[in-house]
């Protein structure tokens, strides 16, 4: 696991009138605090890559379809320096992924529907806190992720 990410199971409860998918609570191993919710939809096949955030801290959950994440460390303190992880998250995989600051990611679309991506991140977006890369700029065969 490269350094500073954490990846816990979340709880799907079950119920009869329709399940309850836990997200996030502020006892939680990842919560820094909160800014903003948001969904991004992943069409199946669509690679959006690459972001590096230097005050947010993400909490990644796919709630519908199938996501594949890729977060690649290039902090010259990391003892992960120069590692990439990878991994799928779904509701067969419900886990919640945090990413503290300093780290590239990127995802894509996985799932043959709807893939939904929810970031419960500790502060409000701002653009001038993040960098962006081209996808080519950071090698890797995004074609694994199947």
């Amino acid at each position: 696991m490269i350094e500073g990410i954490e990846l816990v199971e979340l709880k799907i409860i079950n119920i009869q009138e329709g399940n309850v998918y836990h997200g996030m609570k502020a006892s939680d191993v990842g919560y820094q605090g909160f800014g903003e919710a948001y969904f991004s939809e992943v069409k199946k096949g669509a690679v959006k890559a690459w972001k590096k955030h230097s005050k947010m801290t993400l909490n990644l959950v796919v709630p519908i379809g199938e996501i594949g994440l890729v977060i690649f460390d290039d902090r010259d303190d990391s003892g992960t320096q120069g590692e990439i992880q990878t991994l799928n998250l779904s509701l067969d995989n419900y886990r919640r992924l945090t990413v503290p600051p300093g780290l590239w990611f990127g995802f894509k679309g996985l799932g043959d529907r709807k893939n939904l991506l929810l970031n419960l991140a500790n502060i409000e977006h701002d653009p001038a806190e993040g960098d962006k890369k081209g996808i080519e700029e950071i090698a890797f065969d995004w074609s694994k992720l199947i």
